[in-house]
């Protein structure tokens, strides 16, 4: 699944909006907005992203 793809799927089940998730995220919050018009994010940014869905859905 893509990186927007896991985003979007996470905005809808917390009701977070696209801004709060990327401040949360990666302290920028058009983030999402941006990936949604092309921004192809850096392997840094990709880490901070994944390190925050994954301590988010942790059980």
């Amino acid at each position: 699944m893509k990186l927007l793809e896991r985003i979007e799927r996470h905005l809808k089940e917390t009701h977070m909006s696209a801004t709060r998730f990327g401040r949360r995220a990666v302290g920028d919050p058009r983030f999402v907005l941006d990936l949604r018009m092309g921004r192809r994010p850096r392997r840094r940014t990709l880490e901070k992203v994944e390190h925050y869905l994954s301590e988010f859905h942790r059980d």
